[in-house]
């Protein structure tokens, strides 16, 4: 009756054991970006500031497309040779990094 009594204890013990089992907190990451519309302008309406700083950081660079938001900070898609990229400035031509 003993050996009964103690195969049941050990028994349950095990069973309660797995059912004590700690949750895995899944931890999740949210990353929010605010950024600013830009709106598509024409090349004529980039200051001159910021064309001055564009050919004096990027000598023989064209603009293909040019963009502000209501910052007045401008988006300036570039190429270079064959290379492309894309520059942020101010109204004053001084470079942002985004």
């Amino acid at each position: 009756m003993k050996k009964l009594i103690l195969s049941a204890v050990v028994l349950f013990g095990t069973m309660s054991i797995q059912a004590n089992l700690l949750p895995v907190p899944q931890e999740t990451k949210t990353t929010v970006s605010i950024q600013s519309e830009y709106t598509e302008v024409t090349a004529d309406a980039v200051p001159a500031a910021v064309k001055t700083a564009l050919q004096t950081a990027y000598p023989g660079a064209k603009l293909e497309k040019a963009f502000v938001n209501e910052k007045k900070e401008y988006k300036l898609e570039i190429s270079v040779g064959d290379q492309k990229a894309t520059v942020y400035s101010d109204v004053n031509g001084n470079w942002l990094k985004i």
